[in-house]
């Protein structure tokens, strides 16, 4: 770009122009340096398992740092991406990019990107790396385990040994079918929320069954294809709040990670500021709080339902009929099940908002799996408590307010390449049992359990505390942070080594 098309760029859209000047000093200031083709990278070796944009990310920061790696992706090159590969070409972020800095090289040219351009980041990043050599496309991982030697091992020893593991395969799989009494009634097209590329709903009648991020991507094709009106059928209450980034923020900013005596001050604004006189599609006052599930990030389908475009139904679903659907609509605060009004919603399409089904973690050793300690009642919520060097990277979570693709991607790799240098600064696992212990008392009240709904502000207090709680990581602080100067706590530890060996002292 030269300066007279900076100029012309600042003069046109100057809040885009400074978010791009932000983005690049960002960039020079924390991103790793690519590894010059054929480097010879340095133990410890990771394996990475999945390619998705928390994969490629992770993988990334390994490689960028000096440490060799290994993607393993079940799917075909067109996988790479992960669900951001799979989802329409309608759809796009809900929540604005700059919290959806998945690496620091990322550069968004817009506050919204679309999926496209989505996967083309997530492509420049893994050819900006070099990890197209690294990638093994079509393998499916069945079974990660170590070896007398302490190595893991993926599937079996033909695929290489490995000093750590990052488990990236995320939490949505295959679409989520519904299996609905009379579908074969139905005269009109069903689709699942995922499959609506080269569709056309324009003048059609649309029912969407679901309410949560399913329905957000469906709402995007409807839009899109100026349906003549959209019927929005939700078995319960569920939380919507703006596309705005600094409302956004605020609520993820909840350090407690949960409901707390204030929580009724950010419910009473967005009702009475953002919902207004469609408050009677929240959750009620008294009932489901914000801080208990993820909520719904979208500001059109309320201008949709005020402009007449959309009606937002509550209650139960019973079958198909010919032309639509039977449904009781439920009046706020109503069970499931309970008492309403009986109706037919006609509907000349049907888009199931159902979700995808959880990958399974099942590869990994049965060690990780007991209880109490079972997922997401891990160490920081990805580490294993039998295994400091597993790291599963968002695919643990249930519910939260904050962002999958952003700042913590990095640093849990960072933690756990840390972690693999550093014989000091792991956790053990009698202390890393002690500190899920104290966040599920610290967070007793919470509804569904300490680890079924986190905020982002819940996530970094997580981050500093257990840097904060060992001396011998405070040597790591900079590094996991931010990427800077590892060099320094390396040679910290190589003289740590040099005295413990000489006392006689192992690492555990």
């Amino acid at each position: 770009m030269t300066l007279l098309d900076s100029v012309e760029h600042f003069l046109a859209t100057p809040i885009l122009f400074v978010y791009q000047i932000i983005q690049w000093f960002i960039d020079k200031l924390l991103s790793p340096a690519p590894p010059p083709p054929n480097a010879h990278l340095n133990r410890p070796k990771i394996a990475v398992i999945g390619a998705g944009l928390t994969g490629v990310s992770a993988a990334s920061h390994c490689v960028g740092h000096g440490f060799d790696c290994r993607i393993f992706e079940s799917g075909s090159r067109k996988a790479l991406g992960g669900i951001w590969s799979k989802v329409n070409n309608t759809s796009g972020l809900q929540i604005h990019s700059i919290m959806y800095r998945f690496h620091p090289s990322i550069k968004w040219n817009k506050g919204y990107p679309n999926r496209q351009q989505i996967v083309s980041q997530v492509t420049e990043l893994w050819e900006r790396y070099g990890l197209e050599s690294k990638t093994k496309f079509d393998t499916k991982v069945d079974k990660v385990y170590k070896d007398s030697d302490g190595r893991w091992i993926i599937n079996d020893p033909s695929n290489g040994y490995f000093d750590g593991v990052i488990a990236a395969i995320g939490t949505c799989g295959d679409p989520k079918m519904a299996h609905i009494h009379g579908e074969s009634n139905f005269k009109g097209e069903i689709y699942h929320s995922s499959q609506l590329d080269g569709k056309s709903a324009k003048g059609k009648k649309v029912v969407i069954i679901g309410g949560g991020a399913s329905a957000v991507e469906a709402l995007e094709f409807v839009a899109h294809e100026d349906a003549a009106h959209t019927d929005v059928l939700a078995r319960s209450e569920k939380w919507i709040i703006p596309r705005n980034p600094l409302v956004d923020a605020l609520l993820s900013l909840n350090i407690f990670g949960m409901e707390t005596l204030t929580s009724w001050i950010p419910e009473t604004l967005l009702r009475k500021l953002f919902y207004r006189d469609l408050a009677s599609i929240s959750p009620p006052p008294g009932s489901k709080g914000i801080f208990t599930d993820t909520p719904m990030v979208n500001s059109d389908v309320l201008d949709l339902v005020r402009a007449g475009k959309a009606t937002w139904l509550r209650g139960d679903i019973h079958s198909f009929t010919e032309t639509g659907l039977k449904f009781t609509q439920r009046s706020q605060g109503v069970p499931k099940g309970g008492p309403g009004r009986d109706m037919v919603v006609d509907a000349d399409i049907v888009i199931l908002a159902t979700g995808y089904q959880r990958p399974s973690l099942n590869f990994l050793p049965d060690n990780c799996f007991e209880d109490p300690y079972q997922p997401p009642n891990w160490f920081l919520q990805v580490f294993p408590p039998a295994h400091y060097d597993i790291c599963c990277n968002n695919c643990t979570y249930v519910n939260a307010i904050g962002t999958v693709g952003n700042y913590h991607i990095g640093i849990y790799t960072r933690l756990l390449l840390a972690y693999l240098v550093d014989p000091l600064a792991r956790p053990r696992e009698p202390l890393m049992k002690k500190w899920i212990d104290m966040t599920r008392w610290i967070k007793t009240k919470a509804p569904g359990g300490a680890f079924d709904f986190f905020t982002y502000g819940e996530l970094l207090y997580w981050f500093v505390f257990n840097i904060a709680i060992n001396p011998f990581r405070w040597k790591w602080a900079l590094f996991v942070f931010f990427g800077i100067g590892d060099a320094l706590p390396k040679h910290i530890v190589r003289r740590e080594d040099q005295i413990r060996n000489g006392l006689g002292i192992k690492a555990h």
